[in-house]
């Protein structure tokens, strides 16, 4: 079925209010939805007003004022099933669910059963009006995503900075970009040097520092002080716009998974109607005082105990069930269509930072060589306290009780760190290249580090280094073995942070393939790879921009809610709302026990259905014993459907 399209705002899941949105509807359009339940109310209404006319036998109320009222409430529910057969059939697809609702309620009111004839109509439209919100949380509009890109540009002209549409710009313009706004272009840094969180285009969980010269991407985020860019791409080639084009193409080689019901219809339906034709037909064969009407009766009845109602209403229930077990726990599916596609996932994808990572950084180890820790610390937190650098805020989260130093003098080296006075003392806080320069010898044991490492000297001397890094998640390890558990048997990491940190991650995991300093356009081909062979089944999750993408073009998707930007959130079929990656295999379990109590409910109705066509073809059925049969039947796939708000998935 083709997917209908939300507004990001019923969907982002960071609020209470995400709870009064599992009722299926889309809530930017509540006045639409509103309309859709009008004709079954009116339907409804008149059923009622009629059987209650009918049991207090009401003079007025016989013969053509009944079968008119009777039509008339008929007709806001009946009226549009008739029309999608017609066209359904001038399309060539004959055996469908309407054809069989509209033969089984026409059918009703010819051999005068107009009560039920509305009932069961009434039945299927509440149905699909179910199913249909469940299918409104499908794929949200990918024309969401405009929304991330930058909406102004300040450009130099006429001797000043105005605000202009970044798609006006020219190349070669120059463009002024302010603390926390986002590059508008590609294009060259002019200015000295700038600290940018690229986060959203590489996945990369350290901000980066461009040189005076060097390329910066449209997206990126200035993180320290007015920068001057010149352009090099004009606005519809820049590395947003390459995202946006590849997340539209990746969604639509995405296959639609079409709802149980209209596969199993194509099936059920023409068996039906078959049967009833044979029940008309067939006896005149055989049956010696064979009555055409008497038989065509019985065949009218058997179309209306074959209606699928039972079925119409057990199957939404259950994923309804399914869909609402999975919001308790903190995950959004946008459709109950993809719940069936969790059931078959044995791949699993997944980004690193933000998605089994903090994506915040913290000291991770200290090393003091001839100095006591806390002494040490006062150093280093005296010179990072004269920097805005993210690695400088982590350092500055370190506690100690003593009084702090005070630097002075404090330079900054482009590229390589910073140089001050501490107590008389020259204090060097940097990288490598800083202590190769003041020719200050490095222990080798520092090579081997590959997260993030701040060396010190102090009078010349190398006085220790501290590891900052990126926090693995409190549950990143026990989801991936969860994983394997639920029959997830390959795991990838792909990620545009570093390779060496990506692997190191990985091996810390258990995650036996992992590729890093991947762009957008690489993780998608990965992914690509992977989808050559049928037999994967493919779930991605993510969090950022650079994940869109994927989320797309894999089998499923699954967004961080939390921390997770709009545009993967917009993308992903679900999303995780505590931020938590254990949660895919809950969601994973839900889906399968979802899958599993549809089932039962549709062997259930299909069960009792058969045996009551077998009475009514036979004469032994009236319409009430099959109405009274599906609605018992409807009741026990109600508490059956209950049963998975009360399962626990731990």
């Amino acid at each position: 079925m083709k997917k209908k399209k939300v507004n990001l705002r019923d969907l982002k899941p960071n609020s209470e209010e995400q709870h009064s949105h599992d009722d299926g509807h889309n809530h930017s359009g509540s006045s639409s939805n509103i309309k859709a339940y009008i004709p079954a109310i009116i339907s409804f209404s008149m059923l009622i007003i009629g059987i209650g006319l009918d049991y207090f036998d009401v003079n007025f109320f016989k013969d053509w004022v009944r079968i008119i009222w009777y039509g008339i409430a008929y007709l806001p529910v009946g009226l549009p099933v008739v029309k999608e057969g017609w066209e359904s059939i001038k399309k060539g697809d004959v055996f469908t669910e309407f054809l069989l609702m509209s033969l089984a309620t026409i059918g009703a009111f010819i051999i005068g059963e107009y009560p039920e004839g509305v009932a069961v109509m009434l039945f299927y439209a509440v149905g699909e009006l179910f199913q249909n919100a469940a299918v409104n949380r499908a794929k949200g509009n990918i024309k969401a995503l405009l929304d991330v890109r930058p909406n102004e540009a300040l450009v130099y002209r006429n001797n000043d900075y105005v605000s202009v549409n970044p798609e006006t710009v020219q190349i070669g313009e120059k463009v002024q970009v302010r603390v926390g706004e986002k590059i508008p272009l590609d294009g060259i840094l002019l200015s000295d040097k700038g600290s940018f969180n690229t986060a959203a285009l590489t996945g990369e969980s350290k901000p980066s520092t461009i040189l005076k010269g060097e390329k910066v991407f449209a997206g990126s985020i200035n993180l320290d002080g007015v920068i001057e860019i010149e352009t090099t791409k004009e606005f519809k080639d820049s590395s947003i716009a390459r995202i946006l084009d590849m997340v539209q193409n990746a969604t639509s080689r995405k296959s639609k998974t079409e709802l149980f019901i209209r596969k199993f219809a194509r099936i059920y339906t023409p068996i039906v109607v078959f049967l009833a034709i044979g029940v008309t037909l067939l006896p005149y064969f055989f049956v010696d005082d064979y009555v055409f009407r008497d038989w065509l009766y019985r065949a009218l009845i058997f179309l209306v105990i074959s209606c699928p109602c039972a079925l119409v209403i057990s199957i939404p229930l259950g994923y309804f069930g399914g869909l609402g077990a999975a919001s308790k726990n903190g995950i959004l599916f946008k459709g109950a269509s993809f719940l069936d596609v969790m059931t078959k996932v044995n791949t699993l994808v997944m980004d690193k930072t933000g998605t089994v990572t903090k994506g915040v950084f913290k000291i991770k180890e200290i090393k003091a060589i001839g100095w006591d820790e806390i002494e040490f610390m006062k150093y280093l937190m005296a010179m990072e306290e004269q920097s805005t650098h993210p690695i400088a805020k982590a350092i500055l989260e370190y506690k100690d009780e003593s009084s702090a130093y005070k630097a002075s003098d404090v330079t900054e080296i482009a590229g390589k760190g910073l140089k001050g006075n501490i107590n008389s003392k020259i204090v060097l806080v940097g990288n490598k290249a800083l202590m190769t320069a003041n020719k200050i010898d490095v222990p080798t044991e520092t090579q081997s580090i590959v997260e993030s490492i701040v060396l010190v000297a102090i009078d010349n001397k190398f006085a220790g280094y501290v590891v900052i890094a990126d926090q693995l998640k409190d549950d990143a390890k026990e989801t991936i073995s969860a994983l394997h558990k639920v029959g997830v048997n390959s795991i990838m990491m792909l990620s545009g942070d570093k390779d060496s940190i990506t692997q190191k991650v990985a091996s810390e995991l258990n995650i036996e393939h992992a590729k890093g300093g991947l762009l957008p356009e690489d993780k998608l081909k990965e992914v690509e790879l992977l989808k050559q062979n049928p037999e994967n089944k493919i779930a991605f999750i993510g969090d950022g921009i650079n994940d869109a993408p994927v989320l797309a073009a894999s089998d499923i998707g699954i967004a961080m809610g939390g921390l997770g930007s709009d545009v993967a959130i917009e993308t992903a079929d679900v999303i995780i709302q505590t931020d938590q990656p254990s949660k895919v295999v809950k969601a994973i379990k839900i889906s399968r026990s979802t899958r599993k109590i549809v089932w039962q409910n549709i062997v259930l109705a299909f069960g009792v259905k058969v045996i009551v066509m077998i009475l009514g073809a036979g004469g032994l059925a009236t319409m009430w014993e099959a109405v009274f049969a599906d609605v018992g039947v409807a009741l026990l796939a109600i508490l059956n459907a209950v049963r998975l708000q009360r399962m626990h998935w731990d």
